[in-house]
């Protein structure tokens, strides 16, 4: 693919998931510095348990759907000139009881929104060889903690794992985008979540299959502003039943505006 030549005024990058996305934030947005030309805008709907079509809940937190956030709002409202999409993280819904199909349509559902915008898309697999290790006993240990009000079979997982993969690789053949295998060796123990020394690999391979020209130079994110980024909320949430608002973006360096939702 050739390099895409961005022009205009604000860059747009999207970048749809859960858990990884917000465990590599800082990461992201030092990518997004050294690999998108400024001024770029980066709109993250991410979080821990974070699903595409329902909303989800992770303790005392919880978060609307993606495609029910201010995201899509805000994308419109910006007005950006050129857009960059990433959908990742998909499968956290199968483990709340969602059939694959219903899973499927709400990712293809936020396909649709960032193809409609014009928006060069990759989406990302699930992580099948990581999760074709897991064991029985792994498998209850991991239910425990994660989700434990989740009924389906270390089998049936998988089953459902292979199954919303080849839904993915058909979303991502009928939008025109990029569909992204993922390394099992990028996986930890708990088969979904990817090593933090793999993150830049990730962000790297999906910039990649953007089109997006190399940096001159590896980009790193200070300590100060991984700190920052990661006291920063997402624009509606509720803790312990109240609802909190966030004024968005949250952050602005280098010419890159952050804004979660």
């Amino acid at each position: 693919m050739a390099p895409l030549e961005l022009t205009g005024s604000r860059r747009a990058v999207v970048v749809l998931g859960a858990s990884n996305v917000s465990r590599g934030l800082a990461r992201l947005v030092a990518s997004t510095r050294g690999r998108v030309a400024a001024p770029a805008d980066l709109f993250v709907g991410a979080g821990h348990g974070r699903g595409y079509g329902v909303s989800s809940r992770v303790g005392l937190r919880r978060l609307p759907s993606i495609l029910g956030s201010g995201l899509w709002r805000a994308l419109d409202r910006e007005r950006v000139a050129q857009l960059l999409g990433l959908i990742t993280d998909v499968g956290n819904e199968l483990l709340y009881g969602l059939g694959v199909a219903a899973v499927a349509g709400g990712v293809r559902e936020a396909a649709a929104r960032l193809a409609d915008r014009g928006a060069r898309i990759a989406i990302t697999g699930l992580p099948l060889a990581s999760i074709g290790r897991v064991g029985r006993v792994q498998y209850r240990l991991l239910r425990t903690l994660y989700v434990p009000g989740c009924l389906l079979s270390l089998a049936e997982i998988k089953d459902a794992s292979r199954w919303l993969d080849e839904e993915l690789q058909a979303i991502a053949a009928d939008m025109g985008a990029t569909f992204l295998e993922q390394p099992g060796e990028w996986y930890g123990f708990d088969a979904i979540h990817v090593k933090r020394t793999r993150l830049d690999d990730l962000w790297a391979t999906v910039a990649d299959a953007w089109g997006l020209p190399r940096a001159s130079g590896q980009q790193r994110a200070s300590l100060a502003e991984w700190a920052a980024l990661g006291s920063r909320a997402a624009e509606v949430r509720s803790v312990a039943r109240v609802m909190r608002f966030t004024r968005q973006p949250v952050s602005e360096r280098g010419g890159v505006r952050v804004w979660m939702y």
